[in-house]
């Protein structure tokens, strides 16, 4: 059974509701190394040294310190943090409410995604702010301290319940003016324009999320189950680097007719990239290009020398 994280109350004006918060997502976990020593391969430890004492120390005699000056500390205990003078502290505090498609453009950064589960005696409370938020089409901004630290957040409808993003503060968004991005937008021919559109309505279809997986790590799994195995690994050729500009529009126009046949065959729809390499595959073919093998072949022998004089 979940566990919840954090527990305390959602509050508007005067009305309290008790609640639960849950992790929404779940990462899962992807290839994980250890660090070894390279001479021995024994696992290294990582240990907590007290450079004062000169020995390792356990993590539980240690404590939160800020510095307020060079080598100068403060202690902050749990008990500290749990005397703040917040109502965040523990309820999740309703601050404003905005049309949904506004809030949309404003909390596009999200750090985290909560599901959140009302107590009993909160149920109903619950489903009364849930359906004026659905029948208004409204979205609930709050704020309240997740690990010491108080975070803003947009609560919206979910299903059967409500979920909570907690967002960047704004000053935590970094300004589009740290990039060299062009003062002026470059010039697309009506061509252009009309091709780029064709591709995307080719490559556009309703998201499945289990059409996706991870396939990097299924490859590295196939390397380390190589290796475990004494085989030898495959190794990918890198693609080579484009030395010259990509005609636009023939790569638009390859790209569509190999979205095209994709989705006559019910394929997932193919990126620029890939529709490009099946138009040198076939333009391979036809100029009659040799096998791959025999390619590897002629590589491997030396080159002639020439008779010198």
């Amino acid at each position: 059974m979940a566990r919840s994280m954090w527990k305390g109350a959602i509050q508007f004006g005067l009305v309290t509701i008790p609640v639960k918060l849950y992790v929404a997502t779940e990462a899962r976990a992807g290839v994980s190394f250890n660090m070894l020593h390279e001479t021995d391969k024994s696992r290294i430890q990582m240990k907590i040294w007290c450079p004062e004492d000169e020995e390792i120390i356990p993590r539980s005699e240690t404590v939160k310190g800020f510095e307020y000056a060079p080598d100068k500390y403060v202690v902050i205990t749990d008990e500290d943090l749990e005397k703040l003078p917040l109502k965040t502290v523990r309820s999740i505090e309703i601050e404003q409410f905005v049309e949904t498609s506004e809030a949309e453009t404003q909390t596009r950064f999200v750090k985290g995604a909560y599901y959140i589960e009302p107590d009993r005696v909160g149920r109903k409370a619950f489903a009364l702010l849930k359906s004026v938020l659905e029948d208004k089409n409204l979205t609930a901004i709050c704020k309240f301290v997740l690990r010491d630290r108080e975070v803003l957040a947009a609560l919206n409808p979910f299903e059967n319940t409500m979920l909570l993003s907690t967002l960047y503060w704004p000053d935590e968004i970094r300004d589009l003016g740290e990039l060299d991005l062009p003062e002026e937008e470059p010039e697309i021919k009506p061509a252009e324009r009309k091709m780029a559109a064709q591709l995307i309505e080719a490559m556009t279809g309703e998201f499945d999320p289990a059409n996706y997986r991870d396939e990097y790590r299924e490859a590295l799994m196939q390397v380390i189950e190589a290796k475990i195995e004494g085989r030898e690994t495959v190794e990918v050729e890198a693609p080579e680097e484009e030395t010259k500009l990509v005609d636009l529009m023939a790569a638009l126009q390859a790209s569509v007719k190999a979205a095209a046949e994709s989705r006559d065959k019910g394929e997932k729809p193919v990126s620029v990239e890939e529709a490009k390499a099946r138009k040198e595959a076939k333009a391979g073919k036809k100029a009659g290009a040799k096998p791959a093998k025999e390619r590897e072949a002629e590589e491997e022998k030396p080159a002639r020398r020439r008779k010198t004089a």
